[in-house]
């Protein structure tokens, strides 16, 4: 056994020897709680960058915090937007897979891919699945098991390599996508201290994020058919497994049921066109922009499961009247029962974490410790990326933790030479190359449930080594190509911006300009 695969399984032993997952955030609830009560007697605070705030650390064992977690409780559960989106996705999405019809779609997928591609199809299927926001995790990582079931792999191998894909996808895509605007509004914001005119460009990390999708996709299908899937074994199908152990050819009511499918989604397709399209459409805004058709997806995923696993569902004979689709739904809302639990044990624990403020002591602190260092530029950046990737295992909202660094990284690294532009992409390269092994992503517990249909025994400990490997190969690869990029000056965008800066010198202080 090599020492790859020990460090991995001594991971696992040690994850799964862990309680269950409910049981982890309450303890958690506890630790923060007295932590809060002792960091708060000790008088930790920190400075607020941009409003010079002193931010304490907030006792939440006080008569009046505890009366508000008590009152808020139900808010804070209906609050967790994933729970929202996961239910809603699954109604459509849980009719869809007890009619047969994703198993019968995924069967039809396989025959037309071959065994080599079928991997980097689904990286790269998760990595262009951002597009669809948080719902990529909801649908393209359960359909990545299906897939590999359907041909005869370990699904959770499909199901780790989307997963890897969708979360690499928030900083890698072939398109812009809708963090772009939101990260970059914070950097102008950081940026005009030291530059006042420095204008954002929603395009000033495109020629990076394009060029690192495909290396993603290569390292992402190394990763996955050369230690994952080895790793992983064969798979035993459980004796309880509810979808057809079949993978070959397609019966007549199968096709026709996939026929009739396909073309509710070409229909579809053409009504949510006909809304988005054009400018005045009824999913546009009224400036033109499209935020209430991205806010709309899980909306419009929902309709087109439940609309096209009906059609199936009747084409096939699982579906005869309005009462099965009902109970087909009902099933599927059965199914999702842990998930709520743990959603309601996740949700007060992030609540409480960041009403505690211990979560921003920590990223300011960590920025300032590492400012304070005094590095050089590439080694600043190499330092702000794993930063970054550590902080994010505490704190994980990508604008939140951005809101508190870029006040400190963007002037700094500006005064270094380095570009606003560059300190974002920095930072996003560290974001995402974590996400899929910290308890604090709000879709891990549910990647765990999907993983528990096809290995009852998987555990949390199970997940986070299965992941671990795609986390740290994002990582280096993501090091390795800002390395790239700043040594030779390469753009970063079509308006010619690139790690290397000049700061005007009318901004210059006067003892530096001497």
């Amino acid at each position: 056994m090599s020492l790859g695969n020990s460090l991995l399984n001594a991971v696992e032993r040690a994850g799964n020897r862990l309680p269950d997952p409910v049981t982890i955030f309450i303890i958690l609830i506890g630790v923060v709680m007295v932590a809060s009560l002792a960091l708060s007697a000790l008088g930790v605070s920190v400075e607020h960058p941009v409003t010079g705030d002193t931010i304490e650390v907030v006792n939440l064992l006080t008569g009046a915090q505890l009366q508000t977690l008590l009152v808020n409780m139900p808010a804070v559960l209906t609050g967790f937007a994933p729970l929202g989106m996961v239910l809603v996705v699954m109604i459509g999405a849980g009719v869809a897979e007890k009619t047969g019809l994703l198993a019968a779609g995924m069967r039809a997928m396989v025959s037309g891919v071959s065994n080599m591609l079928l991997t980097p199809t689904l990286v790269f299927a998760g990595v262009m699945g951002n597009l669809a926001v948080d719902s990529g995790y909801i649908v393209m990582v359960p359909l990545g098991a299906v897939v590999f079931a359907a041909a005869g792999r370990h699904p959770v191998a499909g199901l780790a390599a989307v997963f890897a894909g969708v979360s690499a996808g928030f900083s890698a895509n072939l398109v812009v996508t809708a963090l772009e605007p939101l990260l970059f509004g914070i950097t102008q914001t950081a940026a005009r201290s030291m530059e006042a005119g420095w204008t954002l460009n929603n395009l000033d990390n495109y020629y990076f994020t394009f060029a690192l999708t495909p290396v993603l996709v290569v390292v992402g299908t190394l990763v996955n058919n050369y230690i994952v899937e080895p790793r992983l074994g064969t798979w035993e199908r459980p004796a309880d497994f509810a979808e057809p152990e079949d993978s070959g050819s397609l019966t007549q009511n199968e096709r026709k049921g996939l026929t009739w499918a396909g073309w509710s989604l070409l229909v579809m397709t053409i009504l949510v066109l006909a809304m988005t399209v054009p400018s005045n459409g009824i999913l546009r805004a009224e400036d033109g922009g499209l935020g209430p058709f991205f806010q709309s997806i899980v909306g419009i995923l929902m309709i087109v499961f439940l609309v096209s696993g009906g059609l199936y569902g009747i084409a096939v004979g699982s579906v005869k009247s309005d009462r099965d689709m009902v109970q087909l739904g009902t099933k599927s809302m059965a199914d999702m029962g842990g998930y709520i639990i743990l959603a309601f044990a996740m949700a007060h624990f992030i609540a409480l974490f960041g009403a505690s403020e211990i979560d921003t002591v920590i990223a300011i602190g960590g920025a300032e410790g590492l400012q304070a260092l005094d590095l050089p530029a590439p080694l600043l950046i190499v330092g702000m990326v794993l930063l970054v990737a550590l902080l994010n295992l505490f704190m994980g909202s990508a604008s939140a933790k951005w809101a508190l660094l870029a006040p400190i990284f963007v002037p700094m690294l500006m005064l270094l030479g380095v570009s606003p532009e560059g300190s974002t992409l920095a930072y996003r390269m560290g974001d995402q190359a974590t996400n899929i092994i910290t308890p604090l992503m709000p879709y891990l517990p549910l990647i765990l449930i999907f993983a528990q249909r096809y290995v009852p025994e998987f555990g949390l400990g199970s997940l986070i080594a299965t992941m671990l490997p795609y986390s740290l190969a994002i990582l280096l690869t993501s090091i390795t190509m800002l390395g790239v990029w700043f040594a030779f000056g390469l753009p970063l965008g079509p308006d010619g911006a690139s790690f290397h800066y000049e700061l005007p010198a009318a901004e210059v202080a006067p003892d530096t300009a001497q």
